[in-house]
């Protein structure tokens, strides 16, 4: 297939890009390199650098699909700049979702988030459970979940929705290259928790230790980098023509944050100090997701569950 990639030049994109090339597909990247870095454009595709409001000038009839990761993504930031996010989220995919009309461009698979659920009522959380995100990060994110439940139905579009959970590690692709995790402004635990063992950082944060679970910590559920890339593949083979489908992804295993630390000792040797604050308002004690959904109909299981495997591959692809 031919495939435009938007934020292709991220963390996820690019992990995806390698994956799509490597399984014979032909990659276009657009991505504006605000978070992006155009060195992690995986070899063998084509870049664009640009806005996804400009999509209409690379689409035309001889692509074949788009996976759509152009997006703010920091909590913090929706919160005290909620425009920029409607803006760019919702507006942008608009824009992306007409130029994939005007083109005949027949289906799409979005990069969605477990923040569409907000704090659960249950864990672990299912696609058929109510979506009442706390954040306009979130809500933009489930807004473009219902402009694809519409342009599915109204104009034939076939759709896939992920909504992932936590994302860590680090992809190594076919060639040798590694595609880890490079942000400016870094909100992931794991990272973190290494910049503290690299020197960057005199120690973590642990936000509250009085939650109902093991430890008195909050629990996740981590997805691997590969495992997620994967899942996009198979994603866009079962796009159906006027079908939009949502699937979680996650491991279904839950390590609280303080499990997540004891393994970054281990892994880098480092002591790692914490320091322990308030908790922060809306983390839910437990956020775990049921993949069943994704399993039954596409396949899709998670491989990489084991939790030092993961941050043995996040430690290795760090710049040092």
């Amino acid at each position: 297939m031919r495939l435009l990639v938007t934020g292709g030049a991220g963390y996820i994109g690019s992990a995806v890009a390698a994956q799509l090339i490597e399984a014979g597909h032909e990659v276009t990247v657009l991505d504006d390199l605000s978070t992006g870095h155009a060195d992690a454009v995986p070899p063998g595709a084509s870049f664009v650098e640009g806005s996804i409001t400009q999509a209409a000038d690379i689409l035309d009839r001889g692509f074949d699909g788009v996976l759509h990761f152009a997006a703010r993504s920091l909590v913090g930031e929706s919160v005290e700049k909620p425009g920029l996010y409607w803006e760019n989220n919702l507006g942008g995919t608009l824009a992306l979702l007409e130029a994939m009309r005007g083109a005949g461009v027949p289906r799409i698979v979005f990069s969605s988030t477990a923040a569409t659920y907000g704090e659960p009522e249950n864990t672990p959380i299912l696609e058929t459970d109510p979506t009442r995100p706390t954040n306009p990060y979130g809500a933009s994110k489930l807004a473009v979940d219902t402009a694809l439940t519409a342009f599915a139905g109204l104009h034939g579009l076939g759709a896939v929705s992920l909504r992932y959970f936590n994302v860590a590690g680090a992809y190594t692709a076919a060639d040798g290259r590694v595609y880890g995790e490079r942000h400016t402004v870094e909100t992931h635990l794991i990272p973190n928790v290494l910049a503290v063992a690299l020197g960057r950082r005199e120690s973590v944060s642990v936000f509250g230790t009085d939650y109902p679970t093991p430890d008195g910590t909050c629990v996740r559920d981590y997805i691997h980098v590969a495992d997620l890339a994967r899942a996009h593949l198979l994603a866009l083979e079962s796009c159906a023509p006027g079908a939009h489908k949502i699937y979680n992804l996650g491991s279904g295993t839950g390590f609280s944050v303080q499990e997540v630390i004891s393994v970054c000792r281990e892994v880098t040797g480092h002591p790692i100090p914490t320091v322990v604050a308030e908790r922060r308002a809306g983390d839910p004690a437990v956020l775990v997701a049921s993949s069943e959904r994704i399993q039954r109909e596409l396949g899709w299981k998670a491989e990489h569950v084991d939790l030092r495997g993961i941050v043995t591959d996040a430690w290795a692809a760090l710049p040092r």
